[in-house]
């Protein structure tokens, strides 16, 4: 015969999202480094609904990254191999001639990508340099592919150029935390950067911006980064995470004290970025080649759905094209088309 027994019955609640501030500033840093130190599957679980919310989970978005113009930059940022003052095995060249974009462009588009972006390494282009990447971007558009170039800070007019010319996004990172950029860079201000960002938006041209981690900075200034991008107004449709790649004869990579991120750590900031900017692109830039498959997984799983495609990213190591292929494949998610304009 059963006897009845009585049991305690403990119901687990999820953790509250800390609520967005309204106005100006939609996200405090306080609020963001409560999503930071919430446990991780309530993280994940709060940015995968966001994510579901706002895309179709299971698409990645493929955009590539083309150097158009490598090495040879006045910039001290204490991450950047292109920099000219420092001894990387970079060497410094001229701005790629259209054939040649239009080739690269070409085997980007068979291989998959629908984002094209351009990057040349000037700390600011001269008229000269915006009419000549002004004709790179017209022979790119006029294949299909969205445009995207990442040119430096940008003067008044240069972005409106840009624009006419076909230009559909403007890569200009923040890299850090306010409190943290002085620790990496010099040669320019925080406020030079959202100054391009504001030009960039004026011209009617979408923003692609955001950051770098593991470069020493805490977890609070990591949230100092995911407000700095959140409360932009509008936050970016574009939102590049960067793990650091320690470039040798760059100051991060001598700096012999300076860990690697945990991966963990990395995922975490994926999930605030893409809660804290819901129909965003989050995606996942330099640094994925030291992140192993299932850390790019759960990178998905965060919210990720955006990968730079090739070989090659500026002039750092990127996995290959069917590399990326196969784990979309043992993943079961596919190619995403590209954003309506």
């Amino acid at each position: 015969m059963l006897t009845a027994v009585e049991q305690t019955i403990t119901l687990h609640r999820p953790t509250a999202t800390p609520a967005p501030k309204t106005g100006a500033e939609r996200w405090s840093v306080d609020a963001i480094e409560a999503l930071f130190n919430l446990p991780f599957p309530e993280l994940m679980h709060q940015a995968q609904t966001v994510h579901r919310e706002n895309f179709d989970p299971t698409r990645v978005e493929f955009a590539t990254l083309l150097s158009v113009k490598t090495g040879g930059c006045a910039e001290d940022c204490g991450y950047c191999p292109q920099a000219a003052r420092y001894d990387t095995g970079v060497e410094a060249s001229k701005l790629m001639e259209p054939a040649e974009v239009l080739a690269a462009a070409k085997l980007a588009q068979a291989a998959g990508a629908t984002r094209f972006c351009m990057g040349a390494a000037w700390r600011s282009p001269k008229e000269r340099d915006i009419e000549k990447v002004a004709e790179l971007i017209r022979t790119v558009k006029a294949l299909g592919l969205e445009t995207c170039a990442t040119l430096g800070m940008l003067e008044d007019g240069q972005a409106q150029t840009l624009q006419s010319a076909g230009l559909d996004y403007y890569n200009h990172n923040l890299d850090s935390a306010p409190d943290f950029y002085s620790d990496i860079i010099s040669t320019r201000q925080y406020q030079d950067r959202l100054d391009t960002l504001a030009r960039v938006r004026s011209a009617g041209v979408k923003v692609c911006c955001g950051g770098i981690v593991g470069m020493g900075e805490t977890r609070r200034q990591r949230a100092g980064l995911v407000a700095e991008l959140a409360n932009l107004t509008p936050y970016p449709e574009s939102v590049p995470i960067n793990n650091l790649v320690k470039v040798e004869g760059t100051p991060l990579a001598d700096n012999k004290d300076l860990a690697d991120l945990d991966p963990f750590e990395f995922v975490r900031t994926i999930a605030v970025a893409r809660i804290t900017m819901p129909t965003a692109r989050v995606r996942l830039s330099a640094g994925r080649q030291q992140m192993g498959d299932a850390v790019q997984a759960l990178c998905f799983l965060a919210g990720a759905n955006s990968i730079f495609y090739g070989d090659k990213l500026l002039v750092t190591g990127n996995p290959d094209t069917d590399a990326d292929l196969k784990l979309l494949e043992r993943l079961g998610m596919t190619r995403a088309a590209p954003q309506a304009a």
